[in-house]
């Protein structure tokens, strides 16, 4: 009998976040390849900006150095073995990239420290997966928005401490879903555009490595910085660090992504409950099962799992407020282990949570008869106020009507909560003589649309004078965007 084939897929733990859910382009972002690629395009800018300014360094090192960024199968093998024996990541690379390319070996990291390519590409991560979440957010808006114009008129019964309120309109109602949202737009776009460049600093800051190649010329070490900045496609590098730079500007790009995972849970929440009463749906397929034991079960699966996903997602920025707060003087390694995690899943987790949202948001599915029949049940309740005026302007008495009304409200209120039976209160008015003088007028005191104010109105405002300038920017990378699929 021959041994089974052993399949590291299945016999090792993979996250979830990028094995089932993820985009592939997230999951390529903080790749290993990706990450030490980028390591060796740091260590090529540094190069060639030492070499622009004067240091020794053969156009040979450069063009080999050049050649080599994409590491393969077995330099990343090589890079493996060479850890486990010198147990420092980045010198294993820079061991390997060495041997790749020989000529560059005597000069690749020089002057610099491991926070040199450990810190820069962080923050080039951070950019680059804020401008994979981004347009994807300004996707599920413009669908959200969408949705509101389609339904801006479609009356619904509103709830306050899920109870019965006043009417709205379901376009109303997403507006507040749209309006978090846009919020969430604008501070992950801030922070994205705040997100400055390490440079080169050296080992406590001082750049007194880089003083020291450039034999005391202050103005060529700021200009290395500069350079090195540009080459690495950031406008401005941080004036000032220690060995790393400051772990504040973790807090500050995730704080809006935590912040997005509360905007995502409260949506997701909202079309649950809804999902409850029957008014609105998230997608289900035609071959969807909803459980295992009961067939006719249409679980809202995809809210949930934005709800799941959103908690990790919130506690995720605690991460990184204790590990700013923890740093010793110039620097301490107790952060490392945990950004390696903290970071690369706080922006898995938004990229799910933006997928799945579009995927909802491409496919609410609205129950008009439904909506109308709950409308039935409560409306003649709410009208209460308008009967009363109607007979008043006939010249009925206020108080008496006041009265008359509150007797056949709590009898119809009986009949709903104790028999189970439908609301019969305008049957009893229509039954009373004492409103015999409105009664061709209730037809038209109880028409929905009368009861949403301006909500159809405050829609078209809020589309046009807040969601389309804030979509504008994005106006290129929306244009093409597919329909959104889930991969489970």
């Amino acid at each position: 009998m021959s041994a089974p084939i052993s399949d590291p897929a299945l016999d090792t733990y993979q996250t979830p976040l990028s094995s089932r859910y993820a985009s592939k382009e997230m999951a390529k972002l903080f790749s290993a390849s990706t990450r030490f690629g980028t390591w060796r395009k740091l260590w090529l800018n540094l190069a060639i900006a030492e070499k622009q300014l004067g240091l020794n360094i053969p156009d040979g090192a450069i063009e080999e150095m050049k050649a080599h960024l994409d590491l393969d199968a077995a330099q990343m093998a090589e890079a493996a073995i060479e850890e486990k024996k010198r147990r420092h990541d980045v010198m294993a690379h820079v061991h390997v990239f060495g041997l790749h390319a020989p000529t560059a070996a005597p000069i690749i990291h020089l002057g610099a420290t491991s926070c040199y390519v450990t810190d820069n590409a962080d923050l080039i991560f951070l950019r680059d997966a804020c401008d994979i979440v981004i347009p994807k957010l300004a996707v599920v808006i413009q669908r959200l928005a969408k949705f509101a114009e389609e339904q801006k008129n479609t009356a619904v019964l509103g709830w306050t401490h899920f109870q019965p309120a006043q009417l709205t309109t379901v376009g109303k109602r997403a507006t507040l879903w749209i309006q978090e949202l846009l919020w969430d737009l604008r501070n992950i776009q801030r922070a994205r555009d705040d997100i400055g460049f390490r440079g080169v600093k050296g080992t406590t800051g001082t750049q007194a490595s880089f003083l020291a190649l450039f034999e005391g010329d202050h103005d060529k070490v700021e200009e290395l910085d500069a350079l090195v900045t540009k080459l690495s496609g950031f406008t401005e590098a941080y004036p000032v660090t220690g060995q790393t730079y400051s772990r504040k500007v973790d807090i500050d790009v995730l704080g809006p992504l935590a912040s997005l995972g509360a905007t995502a849970h409260k949506i997701a929440t909202d079309i649950r409950l809804l999902a409850n009463l029957k008014e609105l749906e998230e997608p289900f397929e035609k071959d969807q099962i909803g459980s295992s034991a009961m067939a006719y079960k249409r679980n809202p699966m995809r809210c949930e799992r934005v709800c799941s996903l959103a908690r990790h997602l919130m506690t995720i920025h605690g991460n990184t407020l204790a590990t700013a707060s923890t740093q010793w003087l110039e620097r301490t390694l107790d952060d490392s282990a945990n950004r390696r995690v903290t970071i690369p899943e706080a922006f898995l987790t938004t990229d799910i949570i933006l997928t799945t949202l579009q995927n909802v948001s491409e496919g609410l599915v609205v129950y008009p008869a439904i909506i109308a029949r709950r409308i039935r049940q409560e409306l003649p309740f709410m009208a209460t106020e308008n009967i009363i005026m109607a007979i008043v302007k006939k010249g009925g008495d206020r108080q008496e009507c006041h009265e008359k009304i509150r007797v056949l409200s709590h009898q119809a209120g009986h009949v709903v909560k104790v028999e189970g039976g439908e609301n019969d209160l305008i049957e009893r008015v229509k039954q009373d003589k004492f409103f015999e003088p409105i009664w061709a007028d209730l037809d038209a005191l109880l028409d929905p649309s009368t009861f949403v104010g301006r909500a159809p109105q405050q829609v078209d405002r809020f589309l046009r004078d807040y969601v389309e300038p804030a979509l504008a920017p994005y106006k290129a990378q929306l244009a093409n965007v597919k329909a959104a699929e889930l991969s489970v």
